[in-house]
């Protein structure tokens, strides 16, 4: 068989090379820092299962604790301490993701819709977030219920109302919102369906499993993959 002409082969080369220059990892989607957000009654311990998996997959995570996270203070003071949190670890005006558990999910709304965080936020995704409140806040101890952050919770509250009057600000991002039917922490359930972006139903048994399960871990690390449609 004939060989090749040495110029030939050079461009055989030469074409290879830069087609496979279109499959670098610096053509591939951007992976942006990401900031997980505990809940009621937790802190940054709580996260750590999803920010190893994340962190194994390439992403920068921070898992700040809020604190006191027992409803003693206000969403809005949880709220800022994340501002500052972010202020005072990220570069001034880099862009970076959220993912909020429960409460910390109606902190990231506070932040984002209050604080102006959608101007530095390209992804949020709520995981069993009381989006419109929870019997549960209702039913709790008299002690509890008097705090101001359990009271925001509660179900159809004017702190939500408020909130949700203006939630089609979230469609200026990508907003996904996960939840399960199962929960016996948000009641009802649906009460983290929200009617703007994505949303992905998952059937776990337990509330704080949505943090922990892999195919729930699994499910926002695609989230925060996820182009904008």
């Amino acid at each position: 068989m004939r060989a090749f002409d040495p110029g030939v082969r050079l461009l055989v080369c030469v074409i290879m090379i830069t087609s496979g220059l279109a499959e670098t990892p610096a053509s591939l989607p951007r992976k942006n820092p990401v900031i997980l957000v505990h809940g009621f009654k937790d802190s940054s311990a709580k996260m750590q299962p999803m920010a190893r998996r994340l962190r194994a997959e390439g992403w920068t995570v921070f898992t700040p604790t809020l604190s006191p996270s027992w409803g003693q203070v206000g969403i809005e003071v949880l709220a800022r301490q994340l501002s500052d949190f972010i202020d005072t670890n990220l570069p001034p005006g880099s862009r970076f993701d959220l993912v909020g558990f429960s409460m910390g999910g109606i902190v990231c709304r506070y932040y984002l819709q209050r604080l102006s965080g959608l101007e530095r936020v390209e992804r949020f995704v709520a995981i069993s977030v009381p989006q419109r409140g929870t019997w549960m806040a209702s039913l709790c101890p008299a002690g509890l219920l008097n705090r101001p952050g359990v009271a925001q919770l509660s179900a159809n509250g004017p702190f939500l109302r408020d909130l949700n009057r203006d939630s089609n600000m979230l469609r200026r991002i990508q907003f996904t919102s996960m939840w399960t039917p199962l929960d016996l922490m948000i009641l009802p359930a649906s009460s983290s369906r929200m009617t703007i972006g994505r949303e992905k139903l998952m059937w776990v048994a337990f509330h704080p499993l949505m943090v922990w399960q892999p195919n729930c871990i699994r499910a926002v690390a695609a989230a925060l993959s996820a182009s904008r449609q």
